[in-house]
């Protein structure tokens, strides 16, 4: 029964959805941040839970990224609705998703079945995007004084990793799609 804890957690980051939203588009920065701040924490929960214990399941690896990817494009959206970030930066956040998530798509029905396995370039980015929305809250608590030269800095981090593991993901799966289709089955 405990092997399914990681997917639990990542079904409750899932759920921790709508939320962060109601809460971002209400402007109640506090509640926000203590949701993203759960939503981060059952990120690494579920990962180490999965990988220390030997609990990893292909449902695992699916629902893991869904829900980052979920939460973040809602994050990035949902801030910059309320003008707390640029828009063209949650542009580029829901792009690089879609992106991935279209050629997922076109991989399984074009080649087959595929496992979902970020790489370290996508998982950095995937750290940074999360800590981009926690500091983003965390100075619109007001707890903080924003600095605005680590505003710029983190926020021109979060774009170029955004754009280098969207390029990445783009190049290896594009290979792996060639490969496939020139060998013989």
């Amino acid at each position: 029964m405990l092997r399914h804890l990681p997917n639990l957690i990542t079904i409750l980051r899932i759920a921790l959805v709508v939320p962060l939203c109601l809460l971002v588009l209400s402007r109640q920065w506090p509640q926000a941040l203590a949701v993203a701040a759960v939503a981060g924490v059952s990120d690494a929960l579920d990962g180490f839970l999965a990988k220390r214990f030997g609990w990893q399941s292909w449902i695992g690896g699916m629902l893991d990224p869904l829900a980052d990817k979920l939460l973040l494009i809602a994050s990035f959206v949902t801030l910059a609705v309320v003008e707390a970030i640029p828009a063209w930066l949650a542009a580029l956040v829901v792009g690089r998703d879609l992106v991935i998530v279209a050629g997922a798509f076109a991989y399984h029905a074009l080649i087959g079945r595929f496992s979902a396995q970020p790489t370290r370039l996508s998982k950095w980015t995937t750290v940074v995007q999360i800590a981009f929305v926690l500091y983003t809250l965390l100075r619109l608590t007001g707890w903080t004084a924003g600095l605005p030269e680590l505003d710029r800095a983190l926020m021109a981090l979060t774009a170029v990793l955004t754009l280098a593991s969207g390029a990445h993901y783009v190049i290896v799966w594009g290979r792996r799609a060639l490969t496939q289709t020139r060998s013989p089955s």
